[in-house]
């Protein structure tokens, strides 16, 4: 990567989208026309709010590989490959592996028998909260730690309860706070956070600056984000809300150098 440049790997759905893992919810039909017409729209906003949209290499055979933040960590200039508790979803690693080389980051990888999602892992600043649940292991946990520690970062294991990632259920605002449904993970584990009601409203991507990202399903937190004075970008991903997927798990952001 080169100096001011800030990029946001995105991989297109499969034509088996509609196969794709469900664990807490019930399987409804998936449009998959639609869900690449949402996808488009997804990466314009990426676009329009100042990101580089890349690709990442298509994973036809594995239906989940949208959810492209599954494969990939970035914290600072070391890329971690995941390795899925779902065992249907290993095969997403190795373009991830070659996008993540040609951005030249470094890479490490979570080994057997650690598990790892990235949907499991929310950085804010220092403090990195990592998920314990379906998807993510101790061992995973431990293996990110020794990854993590040497630049810098904490990493908080948080037990999570019927929601398949840590991201599912909180996600942080620019300004370190959280969005919370707060039944769903370990009660202390997280600092106090804001409540939201609807499932969607605790699902933002922090675009830089005071702007964030958020699905069309919710609406009364996006008001609510304006009226604290956010810029509140909108996009519809109802296709993938019904394979437990949300906007922060489209892509994966690597913020310019420092």
């Amino acid at each position: 990567m080169s100096g001011g440049e800030r990029i946001a790997l995105v991989r297109r759905p499969s034509s088996r989208l509609a196969e794709g893992l469900v664990t807490h919810l019930d399987r409804v039909p998936v449009n998959v026309e639609l869900a690449l017409s949402q996808h488009d729209a997804y990466r314009a906003a990426l676009a329009a709010a100042g990101w580089e949209v890349r690709e990442v290499e298509p994973a036809d055979d594995c239906p989940d590989s949208v959810f492209v933040e599954d494969a990939l960590v970035v914290c600072d200039d070391l890329a971690v490959l995941t390795r899925s508790g779902a065992p249907e979803r290993r095969g997403e690693r190795p373009g991830a592996e070659r996008a993540a080389r040609e951005l030249g980051l470094r890479t490490a990888a979570v080994e057997p028998p650690g598990c790892l999602d990235g949907g499991d892992v929310l950085q804010v600043g220092a403090a990195v909260y990592v998920g314990r649940g379906g998807r993510t292991n101790a061992s995973g946990i431990r293996q990110l730690r020794a990854l993590l520690e040497p630049l810098g970062r904490r990493v908080i294991p948080v037990r999570l309860r019927a929601v398949l990632h840590l991201k599912s259920a909180v996600t942080a605002l620019p300004d370190g706070t959280f969005l919370a449904l707060p039944d769903l993970f370990e009660p202390g584990a997280i600092p106090a956070a804001r409540p939201v009601e609807e499932e969607a409203g605790c699902h933002v991507v922090p675009l830089g600056g005071d702007e964030v990202l958020i699905s069309a399903s919710a609406p009364r937190t996006a008001g609510f984000l304006d009226d604290l004075g956010y810029r509140v970008r909108v996009v519809d991903i109802g296709e993938f809300e019904k394979l437990e997927g949300c906007v922060t798990c489209l892509s994966v952001l690597v913020p310019a150098p420092r």
